[in-house]
């Protein structure tokens, strides 16, 4: 799951302790990676958008922000973001050419202790595909269930 540290790293915005970011500079400078993140935005798609807004907000204890949609028969509810820091930010999409479901890409959200949040994952009614686990240096990971029957990922340092 995390053969790709440089990337992956790049993708969660967690501060790193300076001997940590000493090894992924090192390691970018070896692969060629440049320090742009290669992910920009994303969609984790929904059929019920007032339910998978509540999972959402509850389990990372964020409120989504409602964007309004560019085309017609499209809900959008965005997560919280700073398109000028690491990492990328993206939203719940309700629309009805795209239907959630559990294979595919990915995505891992940054956590304190992904502990936390899968804990609160059980709490309003998802599931648990992979219990909290070290990945050594890179730190703790959980893949769990949303709402929608999407799965994603949790990554933690600790």
């Amino acid at each position: 799951l995390c053969a790709d540290y440089p990337i992956m790293r790049q993708v969660f915005p967690v501060p790193l302790p300076d001997m940590e970011r000493s090894f992924m500079s090192d390691i970018n400078t070896l692969t060629g990676h440049s320090p742009v993140n290669p992910v920009r935005w994303f969609e984790i798609y929904v059929e019920d958008m007032s339910r998978a807004r509540r999972f959402y907000e509850a389990v990372f204890q964020k409120p989504l922000t409602y964007l309004p949609p560019p085309m017609p028969d499209l809900d959008i509810y965005a997560f919280a973001g700073d398109h000028n820091a690491q990492g990328s930010t993206g939203a719940l999409i309700k629309h009805p050419q795209m239907q959630p479901g559990g294979g595919g890409t990915l995505i891992y959200f940054g956590c304190a202790d992904c502990a936390v949040e899968l804990q609160r994952c059980l709490d309003h009614g998802g599931s648990v595909h992979v219990p909290k686990q070290s990945i050594g240096p890179y730190g703790f990971m959980a893949i769990v269930g949303d709402s929608e029957g999407n799965r994603i990922g949790l990554h933690s340092l600790t």
